[in-house]
């Protein structure tokens, strides 16, 4: 939901993540990293002494996951082999862009950081990070990787401050408790109205059957976890741009919001979503749904089917059955959320200041080429071949201890997605997701304009959204509502502008 180049919902960012929450990066390839030292990029200003070893922090997401200890890391001891590197991740933990904005407020600058589009532009614009564009030849590796249409992803005002992700899929689905409707004797709901009714019957039905009624339909995190509803009504996220009826239309402004928020409401006053959640925050969410505590959940597939997740959620019932549902067929059409075409799965970035010592800022250049290669980029992805993984019949088979010592965080440029996802998630979950329709918007294309606050901007939308969506705010003074944002808090030049910026990129027309 963040809004990318400008628009990008902050809202966007916490889901998608999303995207990331799957936690998959990475691509396919040979074999896994060897040791030695590479050498310097062709052109290096200050040419790097393999022999020296340089300390490299990386500050980013981890999407609930823990790094392994000492020796499990193995990702870590390899890269740091190859590299004479000491690489240390920091990880966020809940309100990543306030934990960042501390940190560089501070001058406690991270040497690379993982950022959303919208801190991204406001940071270049107030020259903390490093421009790359003038460093593009020493990223070689890393910019046929990612590819040059991507790389516009990295762009404000026409340079590159941060380097993008390789394009990923759709993740997110409503997962539903399918021994949960056999045991109520329903159906696999279909329409949102269906979508209720399932819930209430998960609610007080006593699908886990223990005589207390301590069960929920629906869980997640922030309001956006209700995009599949949303979408049924043909409306985005939060903060989102999208074409509808031939138009370009802003969330919003969307007439149909009012009735989704009306369902939503009539949803939570019926008392069969779970109260937490607009805290939940990280797993919270997946924990409530393992422990039997939810009967459905908008999360990824790569969580879902997770061994550790399956382990966990069949110690508490051996028959519990965790299955994607279709997307809702609504008013607005049949749509499972929102997926923006112009977005990264990631962007990282270089503070401005690590530029004053070029022996670190060739190591990260260094680094970024090597995640790019094929070597470094199926370790990164896969671990190290014959102890993480073998090729049999063609495909990338993992082995058990994969799950112990290899974590996506160190995927920096993302990997080659499809061999990646085959090669550690069911092929039918996969497929499902891929297929299922979405409504597209287009928030990844937009740069924020000037006199625009995304910050102010966001925390006013997020609070009201709250109270309409929980009856705190009668929908009768939504006009009200969007009469301030506009105004007070200037959206309008959020939507102007987005408006001319599509219809310079034709998309629009």
């Amino acid at each position: 939901m963040i809004k990318k180049k400008a628009a990008s919902s902050l809202l966007i960012a916490v889901l998608s993540i999303g995207t990331v929450l799957a936690g998959c990066g990475g691509s396919g390839g040979g074999s896994g990293a060897s040791g030695g030292s590479v050498q310097p990029s062709a052109g290096s200003a200050s040419p790097v002494k393999p022999a020296e070893k340089v300390k490299l922090e990386i500050m980013t997401d981890g999407a609930g996951s823990k790094l392994p200890e000492g020796a499990n890391d193995r990702i870590k001891l390899k890269l740091d082999e190859k590299l004479n590197t000491d690489i240390q991740l920091t990880l966020y933990s809940g309100d990543a862009a306030n934990q960042l904005n501390l940190r560089m407020a501070g001058g406690d600058y991270p040497d690379l950081i993982n950022i959303g589009r919208v801190q991204m532009q406001e940071y270049a614009r107030k020259g903390l990070l490093l421009d790359l564009t003038p460093y593009m030849g020493k990223l070689e590796q890393a910019r046929k990787f990612i590819g040059e249409d991507a790389l516009k992803k990295g762009t404000v005002d026409g340079k590159i401050y941060a380097l993008p992700k390789k394009a990923s899929i759709p993740y997110f689905n409503v997962w539903i408790r399918k021994d949960w409707l056999d045991k109520l004797k329903l159906s696999m709901p279909t329409t949102p109205e269906e979508f209720f009714n399932v819930a209430k019957a998960f609610t007080e039905g006593d699908p886990d059957g223990n005589g207390k009624k301590d069960t929920y339909g629906f869980t997640g995190t922030g309001l956006n976890s209700l995009s599949p509803i949303f979408s049924a009504f043909g409306v985005g996220d939060l903060d989102t741009f999208y074409m509808k009826n031939g138009k370009l239309t802003n969330s919003f402004h969307d007439p149909a919001m009012k009735d989704a928020l009306q369902f939503v409401n009539d949803m939570i006053k019926a008392g069969v979503i779970d109260p937490d959640l607009l805290s939940n925050t990280g797993t919270q969410h997946e924990k409530k749904a393992f422990q039997g505590k939810a009967g459905m959940i908008w999360n990824g597939f790569p969580r879902m089917t997770l061994k550790a997740s399956v382990d966990e959620y069949k110690a508490v019932n051996p028959d519990a059955e965790w299955v994607q549902m279709p997307a809702l067929k609504g008013a607005g059409g049949q749509f499972a959320g929102v997926w923006d075409v112009g977005i990264a799965p990631g962007l990282h970035a270089i503070p401005k200041a690590i530029e004053k010592d070029p022996v670190k800022l060739q190591r990260l250049f260094d680094l970024l080429n090597y995640v790019a290669s094929p070597e470094g980029n199926s370790l990164v992805a896969h671990g190290e071949e014959g102890r993480h993984w073998n090729r049999e019949n063609g495909k990338i088979v993992r082995t058990e201890l994969r799950a112990k010592e290899v974590v996506f965080m160190y995927q920096l440029l993302g990997r080659e997605e499809m061999e990646y996802l085959a090669s550690g998630y069911p092929k039918e979950a996969i497929e499902f997701s891929a297929k299922t329709p979405r409504i597209e918007v287009y928030n990844g294309f937009l740069d924020l304009p000037d006199g625009y606050n995304p910050a102010d901007s966001y925390r006013f939308m997020e609070e009201e959204m709250a109270k309409f969506a929980y009856g705190k705010r009668p929908l009768g003074e939504y006009g009200d509502f969007l009469k301030r944002l506009d105004e007070t808090f200037k959206y309008k030049l959020m939507t102007d502008s987005a408006e001319k910026q599509l219809k310079e990129l034709g998309i629009v027309k």
